[in-house]
């Protein structure tokens, strides 16, 4: 079966509505099953009117995520299909998830993919952010940033966007760079990290000559 059929048939198990099964189109591309799965969740929720619901669902099981017993629950191997399935229909109905939220969950349970729910989260995240007219953008120094470095990066940043977009920047920090940054726009990586450089200068001295 054709890709774009398999979406269809996707996005309509998601839906809890009798209207057209046909996928609505997200404002932004997502790749991978996860972005699979969360364009098919975006076409559901767009449908019911759901979208906002749906994205704090989303929010509130990724905290819920962090807790050992349920990422043990979620990717453990030996607990059967069925089980899992069961046990989130339950916590869908206790928590009042959305319906579209607990079909994904159900669904997810019963293909084995549970373990993907993080991705899609994050996928689901991207194109909520576009449909705000926000770019998601991720920065990764190795020291913390202070406001004037932040304020010229973001400066910086909104020259490569559309006038009506706005930066969603997140700052992380991770010493292994050593110095510069990895910056991550949208659907654009740069690595101007100094650990890149090293190990790129690394590999040419240490390559046979």
């Amino acid at each position: 079966m054709a890709a774009s059929g398999k979406l269809s048939i996707l996005a309509r198990q998601l839906s809890t509505s009798s209207v057209t099964a046909q996928l609505v189109k997200p404002p932004v591309q997502v790749f991978g099953l996860e972005g699979r799965y969360a364009c098919a969740l975006y076409s559901a929720a767009s449908k019911t009117k759901a979208l906002d619901a749906v994205e704090k669902d989303l929010k509130s099981l990724q905290v819920q995520l962090r807790n050992p017993k349920v990422r043990d629950l979620l990717i453990n191997p030996t607990t059967k299909r069925n089980v899992k399935a069961a046990a989130l229909k339950e916590v869908s109905a206790k928590v009042k998830l959305n319906a579209a939220t607990g079909n994904l969950l159900s669904l997810l349970a019963e293909n084995g993919r549970l373990g993907r729910l993080d991705g899609i989260i994050n996928a689901y995240t991207l194109i909520m952010a576009a449909e705000r007219g926000e770019v998601v953008c991720e920065v990764k120094t190795a020291k913390p940033l202070d406001d004037s470095q932040r304020k010229q990066l973001e400066a910086a940043l909104k020259t490569l966007v559309k006038s009506n977009e706005t930066i969603q920047l997140t700052a992380k920090v991770d010493p292994s760079l050593i110095g510069g940054m990895i910056v991550s726009i949208g659907d654009r990586y740069v690595d101007m990290s100094v650990a890149s450089k090293i190990k790129k200068y690394t590999d040419i001295i240490s390559a046979p000559i």
